[in-house]
């Protein structure tokens, strides 16, 4: 339990002076104890709550409604309600505390849900205060019992009877409103990430179907592209892993790259070295600079995944590394096409009951391939919008960590 005494955050606005009282939470939120024992909402109105959305509807959010029978049961949640999630995350092992801004709807009784008590607190602020994972697992921490099973052992109520530093509701208010605004900037961003990678889809669809064509430096069109198998213009191999048992074979310089590492990117560092033992007495093969990288197995979505080796390193037997005939293909090209097709390559894997690409699989792979001028020119106009989406996705990450840094400075 923080310290019963006032705090003054270090960073505040100016028109403020007092200092913060440390308040019960019972004093700032109420159980709200409303069933929907009317069905007045159906299974498609279940809510889910997350880390990074906040409150959102189930369906939309997970694609299915996880809803038992009947959702006779389900606690109400209003607009402007605050609900507590009883099931561990990652970053939060005590759960989750979040305002539902969204729509009204339902959720499992697994949740509490809490109404704001309106004389003492403002929902926006409260929703501020447990964004920091800090301050959420801090809160939850002392008050949490958890099961065999991880499951959290707290009823509703006693979720409340912990204190927070809290200011009087108008400087409440004005952090709130401040952080609103900020938020709207991020989705934005966010926002104008998405239409960019939109268009690029689309750009590359043209490109790839040849819709859209280039000219050389002449003007003059350039030659007809030609379907040529991948294993007609790269050699095609894959790594392995030294055994682990065998301290001499790691923490070595080698880096060696495993298919976590694989995302749509350029691979610029490695998790783990192996040493020149481990590459001579295993089946690892060092790869060079340029190297394509395809997950050929891996959970989840990870199977058809690519990316380009900035530096020469080895990899485990899970990555088929693909190394381009200069002459014939330019490697930016050949990763372009392959991340466009990468369902296709993934429904490749749906062979003999396993889930799993191969190199055989991937040599007959068969891509359209213009000419090295063409391609180079098709490269070149798909960078200049990935570098617009970077530029973005940079703004996102910074305009994230001052509000987070901002947040830290804000909140007792």
């Amino acid at each position: 339990m923080e310290k019963l005494q006032g705090k003054i955050p270090q960073v505040r606005f100016p028109e403020f002076k007092d200092a913060w009282e440390h308040k019960k939470l019972s004093d700032l939120l109420s159980e709200a104890k409303k069933r929907n024992e009317d069905l007045k909402y159906g299974k498609d109105e279940v809510l889910s709550v997350s880390g990074e959305l906040g409150i959102v509807n189930q369906i939309e959010h997970l694609g299915r409604s996880y809803a038992g029978v009947s959702v006779h049961q389900y606690h109400v949640v209003e607009v402007g309600d605050i609900v507590y999630t009883k099931s561990p995350l990652k970053a939060n092992p005590f759960g989750i505390i979040k305002l539902n801004k969204g729509k009204a709807g339902i959720v499992s009784t697994l949740y509490a849900v809490y109404k704001v008590n309106s004389k003492t607190a403002y929902g926006p602020f409260i929703d501020n205060y447990f964004s920091l994972d800090a301050n959420t697992n801090r809160y939850l921490r002392p008050l949490v019992k958890k099961g065999a099973k991880n499951d959290m052992k707290i009823n509703n109520a006693y979720v409340l009877h912990d204190r927070i530093f809290v200011p009087i509701i108008p400087e409440q208010t004005r952090i709130a409103s401040f952080f609103t605004v900020l938020d709207k900037k991020i989705a934005q961003l966010k926002q104008k990430k998405t239409l960019l990678e939109q268009y690029k889809k689309g750009v590359m669809q043209k490109l790839f179907s040849q819709e859209l064509r280039f000219k050389d430096e002449n003007g003059k069109e350039f030659p007809k592209w030609s379907l040529k198998e991948i294993e007609n213009i790269a050699n095609v191999t894959s790594g392995g892993t030294p055994e682990r048992t065998k301290p001499e074979y790691w923490n070595g310089n080698i880096p060696w790259i495993t298919t976590s590492l694989l995302n749509f990117n350029v691979i610029k560092f490695a998790e783990e070295y192996i040493t020149k033992e481990g590459l001579q007495n295993s089946s690892a093969k060092l790869f060079p600079k340029g190297t394509l990288l395809m997950a050929m197995y891996g959970q989840g979505v990870t199977r058809g995944k690519l990316a380009i080796l900035d530096f020469e390193a080895t990899t485990n037997q899970a990555c088929a590394a693909i190394i381009p005939d200069e002459k014939i293909v330019n490697q930016n090209y050949l990763f372009y096409n392959l991340s466009f097709h990468y369902d296709e390559i993934r429904n490749l894997s749906n062979t003999g009951g396993q889930e799993n690409l191969s190199a055989g699989l991937i040599k007959k792979i068969k891509i359209p391939v213009p000419s090295i001028g063409e391609q180079k020119k098709i490269v070149l106009f798909i960078k200049v919008i990935d570098e617009k989406i970077n530029r973005t996705e940079n703004q996102i990450q910074k305009t994230q960590e001052w509000k987070k840094g901002l947040l830290q400075q804000m909140f007792c």
